[in-house]
């Protein structure tokens, strides 16, 4: 393989959940190949923006949007900004002339998956959901490969073309190797605690933040348990303050958590948002999880991500309408039932896909050796 055919691009972001898995499939093929070339395409003014070039990788940023599913003016823009991407996407692909296109979901990718399918250049599609995205669902007749984390999936895409990868997932969570003595002393727990991990994911998450400040009251008479609780950055101030009329001894509030192997490794249970990128890292690290899925993204996919685990007796959900009234009090007794948590671990542990990065990477250079 010659080292001017080692060009790959990785398309997407938006949140987390996207730019994660981008950046370890990016890793992963740095580690197997040190002469790969990358460039990420991503969104402007997007999360991806800010953490790529932090993770040491170029990127180019297109003015593309997403559409939005009701009768707004933002619509009429979206088509501009849409002409203008794939102009964009045609040039990119032109000046690079990446051997393969890789794409991990959301508008962001489309344009230039686009682009370099009508380029025949192959591309690769990472599905992180177990509903897949629109754009995927769009781009996958030309797919070269799609990586899946869930089964079922050929209802979306074709069967033939379809690998179960799982999702890949934080290096410094593929294999845990935080201890726990480590990680209760970076946030100062007593070991005789019952440790909960609230995350919202790497935007927070207002319903488990109202949720959990709603319930602060009967939260701080239990003596015997310790909050971890990250916030996100737009919630954590207001948090803060709120907190200083209680005796909040036992919260441990965080805007955002920078060692989730120590927070991981510390918590008996985990509340969350039921993105695919955290339920991946949950099975991973096989921690017994309370799911409380967003009802605000496409197609209710959180849903049907959290209702995969549950199936198989592998997290607890609680709907994003109840968390105010139900979920602390779950929290509360789920952390003091040792055989519920027992068996929980065992089973979300039994879906986890290790390796996913790496597995992905190999796929992409498979591409460029048989083209």
């Amino acid at each position: 393989m010659e080292k001017n055919q080692l060009r790959i691009i990785i398309s997407g972001g938006g949140t987390g959940g996207h730019i994660f898995p981008a950046i370890s499939i990016a890793n992963a093929l740095k580690e197997i190949n040190p002469e790969v070339e990358i460039l990420f395409v991503g969104a402007e003014g997007k999360m991806e923006m800010e953490r790529v070039p932090k993770a040491g990788y170029k990127i180019v940023g297109l003015p593309v949007v997403g559409f939005q599913r009701k009768l707004t003016l933002k619509n009429v823009s979206f088509f501009f900004k849409l002409f203008k991407s794939m102009k964009m996407a045609r040039n990119i692909i032109a000046d690079f002339k990446p051997a393969v296109v890789v794409g991990v979901g959301g508008y962001a990718s489309g344009p230039i998956l686009k682009a370099a399918q009508k380029a025949n250049i192959p591309t690769l599609i990472q599905e992180q959901n177990s509903y897949a995205g629109v754009t995927n669902k769009m781009l996958a007749a030309k797919a070269y490969k799609i990586c899946v984390a869930y089964d079922g999936m050929e209802k979306y895409f074709p069967k033939d073309r379809i690998l179960m990868t799982g999702n890949p997932v934080r290096q410094d969570l593929e294999k845990l190797t935080a201890s726990k003595e480590e990680a209760l002393k970076y946030f100062d727990i007593n070991p005789n605690q019952k440790v909960i991990l609230v995350l919202g994911g790497s935007l927070g998450a207002r319903t488990i933040n109202q949720s959990v400040m709603a319930n602060m009251t009967e939260l701080v008479t239990h003596h015997d348990i310790t909050v971890i609780w990250q916030t996100g950055k737009i919630y954590y101030l207001d948090i803060k303050q709120q907190l200083a009329g209680y005796n909040a001894h036992n919260i441990r509030l965080f805007d955002f958590i920078n060692r989730m192997d120590f927070a991981y490794a510390a918590a008996h249970v985990v509340i969350s948002r039921a993105g695919a990128g955290t339920i991946s890292e949950l099975c991973l690290v096989a921690k017994p999880s309370i799911l409380v899925p967003s009802p605000n993204v496409a197609e209710d996919h959180q849903t049907h991500n959290a209702m995969a685990l549950v199936r198989n007796n592998a997290a607890v959900m609680v709907t994003d309408a109840n968390a105010k009234t139900e979920l602390v009090s779950t929290a509360i007794a789920l952390v003091s039932d040792e055989a519920r948590l027992k068996d929980l671990s065992a089973n979300i542990l039994k879906m986890a896909l290790p390796n996913s990065a790496n597995i992905i990477a190999g796929e992409v250079l498979k591409l460029i050796d048989n083209n």
